[in-house]
């Protein structure tokens, strides 16, 4: 059973990459069979991505279908993949979202005007070999090679295809995310050489045990080791979510970014720091995620307010949907510092929610761009009327971007803010902040509802738009049937993680102070009352 899961989980990683050697041996005038054969390996990646679910032990903790083998022994580098709770529903997600773009490029006339067919649908395959890569690497410099060729597919994706200031876009991408990457990398490489080895579940078991000293004093560990290699971390994380105030290089690189690019980006590549923050940042330096938690919850809180209330003023419809990205995101990082099962179950279940709902938006943004070349809000109106399909899909994705109840929007955001509510180093005032969010949600989202789809058809160019085309139906349902599935029944998602969030709460937990616990001398014959501590007690 064990080398069963051994083989199909290398087998998920490699496929995409078996893929995209296999479109080398295409000529470029091939269109049908490049783009047929994209579809099927990534689509062959996602049935393995689902099999790996079903084989996974949801009342387990620790890492499931692990593969190791030495790479590097003398440095204490391995290949080295496993996933659990943390990862299992990210790898899904990537495998499910990135069919879905390549479908919907079938259609796009960029090939008409670049060309290059060959190469865009094999920077696809790499960039989904390099993301499942990510969330199931568990070597520090595994995790680091596959974060650093994320770059480079996405970069030309950008570069190549994309809109009028295409180039501009993909240069600030690169360079934001490589800055955050050196730090990153300088931590690593001070982790791998204190603790002689790369491995990320040894590393962690030295830091319970007080085998690698990380030693953390002062306000906010200022000065301390453990709050230097926190922030390594953090901020290449925090560049790549974006948290505010670095989050200036995503609305270029959505609004320059083909469709199907933006679909990734938002739907994978954005859930990559977050999914670090909770991976890296909490288990390896406990007592800074504690010391720093309100700080980052101030950014993150920020982060919701500023994009939502940015999103409301824009007048280009993919620039809207890049904003609300930052707010929506905003949330999963409240979650995470929450520091509670709650909080992080929430921001977990909301990277997922938050890849299938934006990455709907965009699908149906970039189908109107491809009927009217223009992405301007003023430019639509009454779009529901000539394509009535269109328009329900776009209501159902709406309403599951902005949290209505029985859609997936809600349940993570509604869990993320009983978590921050519950939270012994947050509380009431992040909640009530974070909770404004959704209502300004409610309001640029029905906005942008209205201009596009509401309304009369007053402008000539829009009364003929085709209907959706077969394709375009087979990418759009699956988004709708995964809204509803996890908005009626999130139990099953919420099961994966269960055991491995709580294990991580419970590492965690042990840093966060609580008010001392006293008995209070009492009359001969009184039950003893506790007395808490002004901070509480759990």
């Amino acid at each position: 059973m064990e080398s069963a899961g051994l083989s199909l989980l290398t087998t998920v990683l490699f496929l995409p990459l078996l893929g995209a050697l296999v479109l080398l041996f295409l000529r470029e005038e091939q269109a049908g069979h490049i783009k047929w054969t994209a579809f099927g390996f990534s689509m062959a990646t996602f049935f393995g991505t689902l099999l790996l679910w079903l084989a996974f032990d949801s009342s387990a903790s620790g890492l499931q279908m692990v593969q190791r083998v030495d790479w590097l022994p003398q440095y204490g580098i391995s290949y080295y993949v496993g996933v659990d709770g943390l990862s299992l529903l990210l790898v899904v997600l990537t495998g499910f979202i990135v069919p879905l773009a390549i479908l919907s490029s079938f259609r796009s006339q960029i090939f008409e005007e670049r060309g290059r067919i060959r190469l865009y649908y094999l920077f696809m395959l790499l960039l989904e070999w390099a993301m499942i890569g990510v969330f199931v690497a568990q070597d520090l410099f595994l995790f680091y090679i596959f974060w650093e060729v994320t770059l480079v597919p996405m970069y030309f994706l950008i570069g190549i295809w994309g809109a009028e200031e295409r180039i501009y876009a993909a240069v600030k991408f690169l360079l934001y995310t490589m800055a955050g990457s050196i730090l990153m990398l300088l931590a690593i490489l001070f982790l791998g050489s204190r603790g002689g080895s790369f491995a990320l579940p040894e590393l962690i078991a030295m830091v319970e045990s007080g085998a690698l000293e990380l030693p953390f004093t002062g306000l906010l560990g200022a000065g301390s080791v453990q709050s230097f290699l926190f922030l390594g971390f953090f901020i290449a994380f925090a560049i790549k979510v974006p948290i505010w105030p670095l989050h200036s290089w995503l609305p270029d690189a959505h609004v320059q970014a083909p469709t199907a690019g933006s679909v990734i980006l938002a739907g994978v590549l954005l859930k990559m720091g977050t999914y670090g923050l909770v991976r890296f940042n909490l288990p390896l330096f406990p007592e800074a995620s504690v010391a720093w938690a309100p700080a980052i919850a101030v950014l993150a809180v920020i982060g919701i307010l500023y994009g939502a209330w940015v999103s409301y003023a824009q007048t280009d419809v993919k620039k809207l949907v890049a904003y609300s990205s930052v707010s929506h995101l905003g949330f999963v990082v409240l979650g995470i510092f929450a520091l509670n099962a709650q909080g992080i179950e929430g921001g977990l279940l909301q990277m997922v929610n938050h890849g299938i709902s934006t990455g709907g938006l965009f699908l149906l943004v970039g189908m109107l761009y491809e009927r009217r070349h223009t992405k301007a809000l003023d430019a639509f109106g009454g779009i529901w009327k000539v394509m009535p399909f269109f328009g329900a899909a776009g209501l159902v994705v709406v309403l599951s971007s902005m949290g209505l109840p029985g859609l997936n929007g809600f349940v993570g955001e509604f869990t993320i803010l009983l978590g921050s509510m519950g939270s012994e180093v947050l509380g009431f005032f992040f909640t009530m902040f974070a909770a404004l969010g959704i209502i300004l949600a409610a309001v640029y989202m029905l906005y942008m509802f209205q201009k596009v789809f509401m309304g009369d058809v007053d402008k000539e160019e829009n009364r003929n738009l085709p209907r959706l085309h077969w394709q375009e139906i087979a990418v759009l349902v699956p988004i709708l049937l995964v809204i509803l599935l996890i908005g009626l029944q999130p139990g099953p998602f919420f099961d994966t993680m269960t055991a491995t969030v709580d294990n991580l709460v419970a590492d965690v937990g042990e840093f966060i102070p609580r008010g001392e616990e006293t008995v209070a001398a009492l009359p001969q014959g009184e039950s003893p009352v506790l007395v808490v501590g002004a901070q509480g007690t759990k």
